[in-house]
């Protein structure tokens, strides 16, 4: 009589895992996914405290805002600050005394540890509230656009910016900026441009900061969100022209571009969670007063599991508080 030596096959006949079913034992095994490291702060400046779509801060509230940030473990902030002056060359921007200059020293003499980003771009500053300089016939002046935007993000890093963020999405401003950071001595400061698929998500922002283009068209620039081959060949053109990190948007939209990006790149990459999502995926809870912010962080989770350095978002801070 032969023996079988195919080894028995024990059916399973449990209805729970014991790995999963135990509160103490998920504890052990499960380590926590998503922690203040993985979020940046957003902050929308301006000159007086102002009702606005999106929550706003002002230069005197900015110590606090980033000293709680500091002691909560968030380790960078993202400023973004409005221009009550407008021309047609956004030169206004380089003031040494802008609203920008006063808001990076107000966060990085608060917490030096701190990373503080900016927005290099020029729809806060012109007149048309478009994002580059226009030149004849009403179309883009790109090398005056570059010009401007290398010259804004040098202002940037002489107030004290750790990473400026060129923005208009415009071919030639990422490498515009990063050679205009070195030949000013700012080897040091990093750039990371934003990639972004045009979206309906932004309107928040754009109310808040006055940046809705006169002509009440969408940003020429931005990506159609059906074409995420040309999002990935734009990501990857920055980082050959100079990016050391990149910033996609809007998040919730981002996760097939970021997953392919983290198998292409080693640069940093990290999502902007935009004004519609925080609107959206956020609400006041009336029962405690606090933001409820649980799908928020569910989607940062998520994009951390896809390959997200960190997520930036406006409630960056009310997500920590709860993470502590």
């Amino acid at each position: 009589m032969s023996v079988s030596t195919t080894p028995h096959l024990r059916t399973a006949t449990r209805t729970t895992s014991p790995l999963r079913s135990r509160s103490a034992v998920r504890s052990l095994l499960e380590p926590r996914t998503l922690t203040p490291a993985d979020l940046s702060m957003v902050l929308l400046v301006t000159a007086e405290p102002a009702r606005r779509p999106m929550p706003t801060v002002t230069i005197k509230q900015i110590p606090a805002v980033v000293r709680e940030a500091a002691a909560l473990g968030v380790p960078s902030v993202k400023l973004f600050a409005e221009s009550a002056e407008r021309d047609a060359t956004g030169e206004i921007s380089l003031a040494a005394d802008s609203l920008i200059a006063r808001a990076i020293h107000a966060a990085k003499d608060t917490a030096p540890s701190i990373a503080v980003m900016t927005e290099t771009c020029l729809c806060s500053y012109t007149t048309d509230g478009v994002c580059y300089l226009v030149g004849t016939h009403g179309r883009p002046n790109v090398a005056a656009t570059v010009d401007v935007t290398a010259r804004q993000a040098v202002a940037h890093a002489e107030a004290g910016a750790d990473i400026v963020g060129p923005a208009s999405m415009l071919l030639g401003t990422t490498g515009g900026v990063r050679r205009a950071l070195d030949e000013a001595g700012h080897e040091s400061v990093s750039v990371m441009p934003h990639v972004i698929f045009w979206s309906g998500l932004y309107e928040g922002f754009r109310r808040t900061m006055g940046a809705v283009p006169k002509a009440g068209t969408n940003r020429e620039f931005q990506i159609n969100p059906g074409r995420a081959d040309q999002f990935i060949d734009s990501a990857l053109h920055m980082e050959a022209d100079g990016a050391d990190m990149l910033l996609l948007e809007p998040a919730m939209f981002t996760a097939d571009v970021l997953t392919t990006l983290r198998s292409m790149t080693r640069a940093p990459l990290f999502p902007f969670s935009v004004s519609g999502e925080y609107s959206t995926l956020t609400h006041m809870d009336a029962d405690t007063g606090q933001r409820d912010v649980r799908r928020l962080m569910e989607l940062f989770t998520m994009l951390k599991r896809a390959g997200a350095s960190a997520s930036m978002t406006y409630a960056a801070l009310d997500i920590a508080r709860r993470l502590s």
